[in-house]
């Protein structure tokens, strides 16, 4: 498989699954200049991903897979092992629930108007309205809880790369105490601190 993904963007999710999952040596990682819409070695990529954003995975029957709702689940069910999302029934659609809502009233919301350079006044100041409610959302259901479903899953892997980009927008996760906690308890996981240590350091080389 090959993972099309861009430093510190909503990609990481899917590197922190690879590792969660134990599965580096079965994806290799293609870096996309997402201002340029070329991959490492000059290729257009939007031939591979018309929408020209990451993370794009290709299968291993060639099958291209764009978005994160759709590319986490399936790389989980390639290495059920690891335990990242519920194979059937009820909690299968939680995760569902949870995949929806962080990359719709997070990642969408909140966080693409605040990190946009397009975006104008009116769209930024619609984001930071929303943020609190949101937030305080998530933080009433983490209270008690190590992670959104009984264990760690995709959904946790997407909400920390997203969750990742709060100091760079302003906000201020103390504001909302279960989150905080939840935020520096999974970072502190070793293959998502290995993930975000690593693109971190691919996006300060830039």
């Amino acid at each position: 498989m090959d993972l099309y993904f861009s430093p510190l963007a909503c990609s990481l999710a899917s590197r922190i699954t690879i590792y969660e999952a134990g599965a580096e040596s079965a994806v290799a990682l293609q870096r996309v200049d997402t201002k340029t819409q070329t991959t490492a070695d000059g290729a257009d990529y939007r031939a591979i991903n018309p929408k020209g954003m990451v993370p794009a995975l290709r299968t291993p029957s060639g099958d291209v897979l764009t978005e994160n709702a759709a590319i986490l689940p399936f790389i989980a069910d390639q290495f059920p092992g690891a335990n990242l999302a519920p194979a059937s029934g009820i909690e299968r659609s939680r995760l569902a629930q949870w995949l929806s809502f962080i990359g719709s009233e997070l990642h969408k919301t909140v966080f693409t108007p605040l990190l946009s350079p397009k975006a104008n006044d009116g769209a930024k100041t619609y984001a930071r309205e929303a943020a609190p409610g949101r937030l305080a959302y998530l933080d009433t259901h983490l209270a008690g809880r190590d992670y959104l479903l009984d264990r760690f899953s995709v959904a946790d892997a997407y909400l920390t790369a997203v969750l990742n980009w709060a100091p760079f927008v302003g906000i201020d996760l103390a504001t909302w105490p279960n989150v905080a906690a939840y935020y520096a308890r999974v970072t502190a996981r070793p293959h998502v601190a290995r993930a975000m240590r690593e693109e971190m350091g691919l996006f300060q080389a830039a």
